[in-house]
């Protein structure tokens, strides 16, 4: 049975929707067929962190081809959606461009702000004018399907905006002591709850410290990761060379670590 014919000479755009219809259409592609936008969740997900990866590693190749999966998910959604009726891709354009011509009236209209500053407090009264005179919280917004480090912030910063904020980092410093030391108070109390709960403020108060220093806590925590990660196999390489390998002991790890802390110190 001959396949389908692949979509030729048109806009890249185009292009993709037509194979994402004829991969969704029958004598398509059983996989995505059987997609929903629950089945798609991971992926999404998935995809935005493997775009952040090319981005901090300053790939720009693998840029491309990342936002190029990224950019795949969100054909895949609409045309989900659009089988049923609920909305295809040029509604979901069409959306978002009508919501930044909107906000943007200091380019598409007669709004005088002419810094960002003046930019981030118009965003906000447009938002809130949106709302219908509906009484929008400080904290109404913040969506719970952010990973954790990232919501922090995006709080921090609401209530920052408000008003509800330390001077300066050296306030955060002295409040991330105070949290430590109550850590170690429900540590040494033996009450897990407790402790849990005082090491998740703990972390959310070294977030503020971030935040306050003008720091994406998020991608510091992926440098460091990729840091212990690199470090790691840099240690194992040295224990095998040894002939220690999986055998070697704590100290012996140790001993293997530090001198690897020492090494990349040495080529600084």
């Amino acid at each position: 049975m001959a396949g389908k014919t692949p979509p030729g000479d048109a806009d890249g755009l185009t292009r993709l929707k037509r194979i994402v219809h004829d991969l969704r259409s029958p004598g398509g592609c059983p996989w995505d067929q059987e997609q929903t936008h629950e089945s798609l969740m991971p992926n999404l997900i998935e995809e935005a962190y493997e775009v952040l990866e090319a981005v901090q590693n300053g790939d720009v190749p693998h840029m491309c081809e990342e936002f190029g999966d990224l950019l795949l998910q969100v054909v895949l959604h609409a045309e989900i959606a659009s089988e049923s009726g609920g909305f295809d891709f040029d509604r979901v354009a069409h959306g978002i461009s009508e919501k930044l011509i909107r906000r943007h009236p200091h380019v598409y209209g007669e709004s005088g702000v002419a810094d960002t500053a003046g930019v981030l407090a118009q965003w906000d009264e447009i938002k809130k004018a949106e709302k219908g005179g509906k009484v929008v919280r400080t904290m109404d917004g913040v969506s719970r399907a952010l990973p954790s480090l990232q919501r922090a912030v995006k709080l921090q910063k609401k209530a920052a905006k408000a008003g509800f904020d330390w001077p300066d980092a050296a306030g955060v410093v002295e409040k991330i002591r105070e949290e430590l030391g109550e850590t170690e108070e429900a540590l040494a109390s033996g009450d897990a709850a407790a402790t849990a709960e005082e090491i998740g403020d703990l972390l959310f108060t070294v977030a503020n410290l971030a935040r306050k220093l003008k720091l994406d806590p998020e991608v510091l925590l992926a440098t460091a990761n990729a840091k212990f990660a690199r470090r790691y196999g840099a240690m194992e390489e040295r224990l095998e060379a040894e002939g220690k390998g999986a055998g070697a002991t704590l100290d012996e790890m140790e001993a293997a670590w530090r001198e690897v802390k020492l090494e990349v110190r040495s080529e600084k």
